[in-house]
């Protein structure tokens, strides 16, 4: 586990300013990974590259994506940011309790929300855990850069602190985000085809329930196959009997 491990994606950014601003929050505490992904104002963007100042390194290096799946797929945990309570299943712990998420994780994804409204329960679903800021409560909104850079900072802690640093056991433990969302795409197409997901009105909430329980079980490569195996199985003898 190291500084290049860590990727921090910023969903549906709103202000070039603020991206450039999380540019010059990431090289102040030696982190390197900007992920974007469908910037509002398109990219790449003059005002991002004034704000970042001595980080425009960061921002040519960035990559930018279409969707939050593609952003993921090759990262093994990811950690959801919020500024507020979110009813959603998910494991919430404080940011000063990382170190024990993170011990013999691969990589990690950090996702933060556009600023207007913060990430969707949607995007919440693909989540690991999720953490919450502690604000005013009287005042809990926090400026896209200020919210990254405190995680830069939590991180930064952890890997100048030997004692704390997370050592990782196995690298090929944790299976990355991409092999879980195709095991979802098959169970959800799967479920479709025999007529579960029903009704309608309740049919997105009901797919979100099924990424939340896969999502933050950390499987491995190992227990994906496993399960592909036994769904599939299923998935014949349902269309056995459906014949």
């Amino acid at each position: 586990m190291s500084f290049k491990n860590i990727y921090f994606i910023l969903i549906r950014p709103q202000l070039g300013e603020n991206i450039g601003a999380t540019a010059r929050a990431l090289k102040n505490f030696n982190f390197s990974n900007l992920r974007i992904v469908n910037p509002r104002d398109g990219w790449p963007n003059e005002k991002a590259k004034v704000t970042s100042v001595g980080a425009i390194n960061i921002l040519n290096s960035s990559k930018v994506y279409n969707s939050l799946e593609k952003a993921v797929a090759d990262l093994n945990f990811i950690i959801a940011t919020t500024s507020r309570n979110r009813n959603v299943n998910k494991i919430s712990i404080p940011i000063d309790q990382l170190n024990k998420k993170i011990k013999n994780k691969k990589k990690i994804g950090i996702i933060f929300g556009p600023e207007a409204s913060g990430l969707s329960n949607s995007e919440l679903s693909c989540a690991d855990c999720i953490i919450k800021i502690p604000t005013n409560k009287n005042f809990s909104s926090i400026n896209l850069s200020h919210s990254v850079m405190l995680f830069g900072y939590e991180f930064y802690k952890l890997f100048k602190n030997k004692k704390n640093k997370p050592i990782l056991k196995n690298k090929n433990l944790i299976a990355k985000k991409s092999e879980v969302a195709k095991f979802i795409s098959f169970i959800i197409s799967s479920l479709d085809k025999i007529g579960f997901l029903q009704p309608q009105h309740k049919k997105k909430s009901m797919i979100n329930s099924i990424k939340n329980i896969f999502y933050r079980n950390n499987l491995s490569n190992k227990e994906i196959r496993i399960l592909l195996g036994v769904f599939a199985s299923l998935n014949k003898r349902n269309i056995k009997k459906l014949n």
